[in-house]
């Protein structure tokens, strides 16, 4: 199988500089959705899979992620968190993870509250792999707030 080479131009790749931005309170939302089978989803709520507590460690996974995002993110700033919480859902089939990140900063929690959310999703898949194959996951940012562009909310 052939290996695609890529030229980029050093002049193309940057990390923005956010230096003359105010430092505001900031906030970021996102939410993944984990679709899976019903006895997936019904396990999970039991507490009955092999490797333990899903919810609990897809929480720390989420929380550590949203620390790294400076880390997995090539171009992301590195900020300080000063909050981080992962919260769980249930709908039918679905299991939601949503994940709020929030602190003082000079540029958003977009990129950290993605991250969380979607590593926390992805623990879940993990945990539940042998039982269901056919785990899908989404990953949308919901909302934002602070600094110069305002709040975003995405419409439902």
């Amino acid at each position: 199988m052939p290996i695609n080479k890529v030229k980029i131009a050093k002049k193309e790749i940057k990390m923005v500089d956010v230096s003359a931005k105010k430092i505001t309170k900031r906030r970021a939302v996102a939410l993944a959705k984990v679709t899976m089978g019903h006895k997936t989803i019904s396990l999970i709520m039991r507490g009955k899979i092999k490797k333990g507590d899903v919810l609990a460690v897809s929480t720390l996974a989420g929380i550590q992620a949203a620390k790294k995002t400076k880390d997995l993110i090539l171009l992301c700033h590195p900020i300080e968190l000063s909050h981080i919480d992962i919260s769980f859902s249930f709908k039918k089939n679905t299991l939601n993870i949503k994940a709020e990140v929030s602190g003082q900063a000079r540029t958003g929690f977009e990129m950290e509250a993605l991250s969380a959310a979607s590593v926390s999703a992805l623990n879940v898949y993990d945990m539940c792999k042998y039982l269901d194959k056919s785990i899908s996951i989404e990953v949308n940012l919901l909302e934002k707030e602070g600094g110069k562009s305002g709040k975003f909310t995405r419409p439902m």
